[in-house]
């Protein structure tokens, strides 16, 4: 399905860029890292790449703006009205229905990223590619398979596995280790 065709997941996605533009403008990453997870719901729900490319946006963007200082992005402000005006032209073209537009200014983003700042582009480049994999992650988590997942998210699947591997252990609960005795105690109940 075509996001121009879902008339509701449209307006899903105007709200979150509109949303986005203020988060931009406060400097709030928090609400751009929950903008990014709620997107991630529509990402895995369409495997739509426009929806994982405004996921990942978003989840950089959180990062950079928790750590402008420290990325040291020149004109960070001129950078954030760019920025604001690309998003404004997504929106136009989303409403327009005009799909291949509104991902050509996505794109335009991810590239307003890279380049503003000649100095930041190594941490900035790096901030998308962990951006990537921290959402296919999620998206993995929502039952999608490995293989599809690094394909919706142009990742490979060595990357995808590494992380979600040193992720999971320490993220699950269940993990958590048993002393020997107990563990023996749970072998004998279940041989008997």
């Amino acid at each position: 399905m075509v996001i121009a065709e879902d008339k509701k997941e449209m307006q899903h996605i105007v709200s979150v860029l509109r949303q986005t533009k203020y988060a931009l403008k406060e400097a709030d990453a928090f609400s751009l890292q929950q903008l990014s997870d709620q997107t991630i719901h529509s990402a895995t729900i369409q495997q739509h790449t426009d929806f994982i490319t405004i996921a990942v946006l978003l989840y950089a963007l959180n990062k950079m703006v928790a750590r402008h200082d420290k990325i040291k992005i020149k004109r960070w402000d001129s950078l954030v009205n760019k920025l604001s005006n690309e998003i404004d032209k997504s929106i136009a073209e989303l409403e327009r229905r005009d799909v291949e537009e509104f991902a050509r200014h996505l794109e335009h983003i991810k590239d307003l990223l890279i380049d503003f700042s000649p100095s930041a582009k190594q941490d900035i480049q790096e901030v998308l590619r962990k951006a990537a994999v921290n959402k296919a992650a999620r998206i993995y988590e929502h039952g999608i398979s490995l293989h599809q997942t690094a394909h919706l998210l142009g990742i490979t699947q060595w990357e995808l596995a590494d992380y979600i591997g040193q992720r999971s252990i320490f993220d699950n609960p269940f993990n958590a280790t048993i002393d020997v005795e107990k563990r023996a105690r749970m072998a004998e109940d279940f041989f008997k």
